[in-house]
């Protein structure tokens, strides 16, 4: 598991600027990012990591779902990023 994924970034280019994601996977240059309302867990946005502020914090339900290889819902996705916007 790369140390990117489970990160709750914000885009910084795009029609999605300024916009909150949970990072799914990444892959060399790039990340794959979810919001489970317009970027559903099953259709992640592929986006450049440059193009990605990282807010430090990580959604520790999805990294340990992400280790054990469960399965991570668009409802997951939403509570992690309701629960960091709180703060």
């Amino acid at each position: 598991m790369n140390k990117l994924e489970g990160h709750i970034v914000r885009s910084k280019a795009g029609r999605d600027k300024g916009n909150l994601f949970v990072v799914l996977r990444t892959e060399e240059n790039y990340a794959y990012i979810a919001n489970g309302i317009l970027r559903k867990v099953d259709r992640p946005k592929k986006k450049k990591l440059m193009h990605l502020q990282c807010s430090g914090h990580v959604a520790q339900q999805i990294v340990a779902k992400l280790e054990s290889a469960e399965e991570i819902t668009d409802c997951l996705v939403r509570k992690a990023l309701a629960e960091y916007s709180e703060n």
